[in-house]
């Protein structure tokens, strides 16, 4: 089974509001790790651990949002963050 497949079928399975909990779940157990970093108590295997789960669930949420719409974003939102940066560069 592919990756694709994997993704829309836990959808299918546990729904899509139950997969965006999990999504937001996912967020914040990534948020604590990296927070905990910050405070020099970080695991830098737990915090890849966060980033893989965080990273399967946004596979998901497109699923549930649409690819297209996403990637829309993500380029407009790169486009704003090159021309920061670029404008730093000045």
């Amino acid at each position: 089974m592919s990756e694709e497949d994997v993704y829309q079928e836990a959808i299918e399975t546990w729904g899509e509001d139950v997969q965006v909990q999990i999504a937001i779940e996912e967020v914040n157990e990534l948020g604590a790790e990296l927070s905990r970093h910050l405070r020099g108590r970080g695991n830098s295997a737990a915090i890849c651990e966060e980033i893989a789960d965080v990273e399967i669930m946004l596979e998901q949420l497109r699923h549930v949002f649409g690819d297209s719409p996403v990637d829309t974003a993500k380029d407009a939102k790169l486009g704003r963050l090159r021309d920061r940066m670029e404008a730093d560069d000045e």
